[in-house]
């Protein structure tokens, strides 16, 4: 494989799925930051990655990620494109993301307010995803 990328780092948000209508493909996408350590200084500084996974990964990606955990993500990375106005004149904006092919789940689950609340909001979520 040409294009790789292996990641580590903290998911910021919950996950967030996204359906289209017209070939029922479902895209499911969250963000990781990751921490960028510089040799000449001893600040920290995080970077965001904004992350895609597609179908069946995205079904898995709902299930098992959430807010805070630490996550290794292997995916290809790629480039959004999109436009925005930005004083009053549309122009086309581009970012990277990956592509996620497949991740692991790194350290302990981090701690829920309540385990009943979140068992109640992973329902509400799977219950979406099969809609």
């Amino acid at each position: 494989m040409n294009n790789q990328i292996t990641l580590i780092g903290h998911v910021g948000k919950d996950p967030v799925s996204k359906t289209f209508g017209d070939n029922h493909n479902r895209v499911v996408k969250f963000s990781v930051a990751v921490k960028e350590y510089t040799p000449n200084s001893d600040e920290e500084k995080t970077m965001w990655v904004d992350v895609d996974a597609w179908n069946g990964l995205g079904d898995r990606v709902l299930q098992t990620i959430t807010s805070g955990r630490e996550v290794v993500i292997f995916g290809r990375l790629a480039i959004n494109t999109y436009p925005k106005e930005v004083d009053g004149v549309t122009v086309q904006m581009s970012k990277p993301v990956v592509k996620l092919t497949h991740f692991h789940l790194c350290g302990p689950k981090p701690k829920a307010d309540s385990s009943e609340e979140s068992k109640s909001e992973s329902k509400k979520k799977l219950a979406a995803v099969k809609a």
